[in-house]
């Protein structure tokens, strides 16, 4: 398997052969997906890689690509439905003491592919392991609420955590990213072992992995008999080897790319909305934005609507500064706000900020974020304002922006909106890029996740997002669409956001 790139993908249609892209041939792009799932085939799936480090330990997973490839060969003890809850997956349920502080989680009839039932002891082996002060783990700030020295394996289908303080989303824990269950003592996966519904067969790193169907899944059977990855860095490059028959599907197209081959009879475009907000991050403990009314001003300058037509390429909505459109708790109630030239221009005067020129900083890091960040200085155009837009290291933007300038652009995938709150505003956060921080805050926070009824839950979240949307930091414009292209022959492909449990979720997919 050869990871495929522009050159390689001309190379083939000039007539070369590529033996290494094997398998289960396009059985006819024209052919469209039937209504009822059929069994057999292998499906290649083109990715973006990581090149030749990658490697298949689901605790290091990082990119798209490692994501869902973990999610083919583990299984993990919950992961997020389409509204972006938690939801059981190895964890058949889990019930909470009534201080919130201790967890007991019992363990479906799950097996290993090696025919080891998956156990409490592994579930404790995988955590301890995330957790290891040594490693650097993504799952591991996730966790770091499990007082594991305190977590014990009740018997084989019981775990029982105990928590450091009383966490009624603890369920939003189980399902990290990262967050795979594998064998105790597993550290060498050159040839993994995993319960998920596929099971390993090969791996070359940065060119492919060949998957095949574990009969024995928990869940039921694949419907494929094999699923390959295959790596293709370029965008085009994916779109072109779908176009030319080598692969079914191509993670990852543009919006340009989804309005060109919408309608088209060789290949089927498959849209997830609300799967990434886009943003601009204003810091509110310095100047300028630490004046409310210059950040309000902010809001109310952004003509939503032309950045996602022209950004977005109409494949997203218009956001309202709040995280999680459609996502559980999301504040849905608070009104659109719209773009208010007078009132920003008068809010700017009342600010002194006339004349003011503001560096937003922005970076190739994700697509689409320099161009929005041009749109944005064009519509800050006649307020008093000038936006200057500064593209930076794309290798150091997350890092840079986390504590330099005032202005950055931001984007940011699928996760609960406790999730969100978590890891990005509270006053102790490690990725607070706003630099937020409100006791108040704060403590509505730790109320919304000590508060067992739902319902008055979700009454927390609303109140701290009315603040988020009166004084907050973010200025997020608009939830971009995840785009795959695939075969008009294969069926089963969900529109849930991306990271969550059926995104990629090649064992419903079959082929027509």
């Amino acid at each position: 398997m050869h990871a495929l790139n522009r050159r390689g993908f001309l190379g083939l249609t000039a007539g070369l052969s590529i033996a290494t892209l094997t398998g289960c041939g396009t059985t006819g792009a024209q052919t469209s997906a039937p209504s009822t799932p059929r069994a057999g085939g292998r499906l290649r799936a083109a990715f973006a890689g990581g090149g030749a480090k990658e490697v298949l330990d689901p605790h290091l997973a990082n990119l798209f690509v490692e994501a869902a490839r973990s999610k083919a060969l583990y299984d993990k003890l919950a992961d997020l439905g389409p509204d972006v809850s938690a939801q059981p997956r190895l964890a058949e349920k889990w019930e909470p003491d009534t201080t919130l502080t201790r967890w007991r989680i019992t363990l479906r009839q799950a097996t290993f592919h090696n025919g080891q039932p998956v156990r409490a002891e592994d579930v404790l082996a995988s955590y301890a392991r995330i957790l290891d002060s040594n490693r650097a783990f993504r799952a591991k700030s996730s966790l770091a609420l499990i007082d594991l020295a305190n977590s014990r394996a009740v018997d084989d289908r019981t775990v029982e955590f105990a928590l450091q303080r009383p966490f009624v989303e603890f369920p939003n824990v189980l399902a990290a990213f990262g967050a795979y269950i594998v064998p105790a003592g597993a550290e060498d996966f050159t040839a993994p072992v995993g319960s998920g519904p596929f099971s390993f067969v090969s791996f070359e790193p940065g060119k492919s992995v060949l998957l095949k169907r574990n009969a024995e899944y928990w869940e039921g059977a694949p419907h494929l008999d094999e699923l390959e990855f295959v790596i293709a860095n370029e965008e085009s490059a994916r779109t072109n080897a779908l176009l030319g028959g080598q692969v079914e599907y191509a993670h990852d197209l543009t919006p340009t790319t989804a309005r060109s081959h919408t309608g088209s009879d060789r290949l089927a475009i498959h849209r997830a909305p609300n799967s990434a907000v886009q943003a601009f991050a204003m810091k509110v403990d310095r100047p300028p934005f630490d004046n409310r009314d210059l950040r309000e001003a902010m809001f109310l300058l952004a003509d939503r609507p032309q950045l996602v037509e022209s950004v977005l390429a109409g494949a997203g909505q218009v956001g309202n500064d709040l995280f999680g459109k459609g996502y559980q708790h999301y504040a849905d109630d608070i009104p659109q706000r719209t773009r208010d030239l007078d009132k920003a221009k008068f809010l700017i005067r009342r600010a002194g900020a006339e004349g003011l020129t503001v560096k937003l900083d922005t970076s190739t890091a994700a697509a689409g974020m320099v161009e929005a960040a041009t749109v944005f200085a064009d519509q800050v155009k006649g307020s008093g304002l000038t936006i200057e837009v500064v593209t930076g290291n794309k290798d150091s933007y997350w890092a840079d922006t986390l504590k330099n300038g005032s202005m950055s652009s931001f984007r940011s995938g699928a996760m609960p909106i406790e999730t969100h709150v978590a890891q990005r505003l509270l006053s102790g956060s490690g990725t607070n890029v706003t630099k937020w921080a409100r006791p108040e805050f704060d403590a509505l926070y730790d109320r919304a996740v000590s508060t067992v009824e739902a319902g008055e839950r979700s009454s927390v979240y609303r109140d701290m997002q009315r603040s988020l949307h009166a004084e907050g930091g973010y200025l997020m414009w608009g939830f971009a669409d995840w785009i795959v292209g695939a075969a008009p022959n294969v069926g089963g492909i969900s529109t849930a956001p991306a990271n969550t449990l059926d995104w990629a979720r090649f064992d419903k997919v079959w082929l027509g």
